[in-house]
């Protein structure tokens, strides 16, 4: 392999947030679908349970939050990946602005219960000034849960970003079953696994199988389908060279806890994402 065609295949970046919103969690997940890990751990500090990969300080497992930076390498579908897990408490911030120096792109996680949050916006300011390309999951959906048009409403309202939905999240709270994958117009339907420790098993069709309306009560069946209209003829439109440049951030509804939605923003922001660019350096 040429230096050019393992420079073209290599994706560096880190998942930003507010500290509770889920960005161990989904390190963990992705590590899990990228087949770095067979068994997802968890976040949580009980001692019957397995410690996340990448909170591998004694302090990290008894607090249940990141203090340290870790670098994750793994392989998938050819694409070689540095996953950056970083601080999201202000305490550690600092460390979390260094990394941020380093990363090609970042995903920003967001509660989809609570909207953006105080760290998110301070951390989100300094990859923008980057000019850092960035991804959004909006996560814990298996939670009450926002108005997903007022979430994205929320980005541009809030941190100036525009944004654009590549899914569609169906049902929130005890109630959410899957996501509308926009691009390739499919269901994902999603059976939860105990624990979250294994991928999800899912089940793809179209929006108009009756799968997809027995698994949903009439009311949001049918506003999922409003909400979808609506979004196809007056939503922003994918732009990938917007993505790259900051300016627009690609969406993705799901629930990192119980693996829904995980493999679509992976596989996509390996998609859209782009490998080490040229930088300019100042020089004395």
């Amino acid at each position: 392999m040429t230096t050019e065609e393992e420079i073209k295949r290599r994706r560096t970046f880190a998942i930003i947030s507010h500290p509770d919103a889920g960005k161990t969690t989904l390190t963990e997940k992705l590590l899990l679908y990228g087949g770095a890990v067979q068994l997802a751990g968890s976040v949580t500090a009980r001692k019957n349970q397995r410690a996340t990969t990448s909170d591998w300080m004694e302090l990290e497992k008894k607090r249940g939050i990141s203090v340290s930076s870790t670098v994750l390498q793994f392989d998938y579908r050819g694409f070689r990946i540095n996953l950056l897990d970083t601080p999201g408490h202000k305490d550690f911030s600092e460390d979390t602005y260094r990394v941020l120096t380093a990363v090609d792109a970042v995903i920003m996680v967001i509660d989809a219960g609570k909207g953006v949050e105080a760290q998110t916006r301070k951390l989100f300011e300094v990859c923008s000034r980057r000019g850092v390309p960035i991804f959004t999951f909006m996560n814990k959906l298996d939670r009450p849960a926002r108005d997903p048009i007022g979430l994205m409403d929320e980005l541009e309202a809030v941190l100036g970003i525009r944004s654009v939905a590549m899914n569609w999240p169906l049902g929130n709270g005890p109630d959410f079953r899957g996501v509308y994958d926009r691009r390739e117009r499919k269901v994902h339907l999603f059976e939860r696994v105990v624990g979250g420790m294994y991928r999800a098993p899912v089940n793809v069709t179209g929006l108009d199988d009756p799968i997809v309306s027995d698994r949903l009560d009439a009311q949001t069946y049918s506003q999922v389908k409003e909400q979808i209209e609506m979004i196809e003829m007056a939503g922003a439109e994918f732009d990938h060279p917007l993505v790259l440049e900051g300016q627009l951030t690609p969406v993705y509804f799901g629930s990192g806890v119980n693996n829904f939605g995980v493999q679509l923003l992976l596989d996509s922001f390996l998609q859209f994402s782009s490998p080490p660019r040229g930088r300019q350096v100042a020089v004395r």
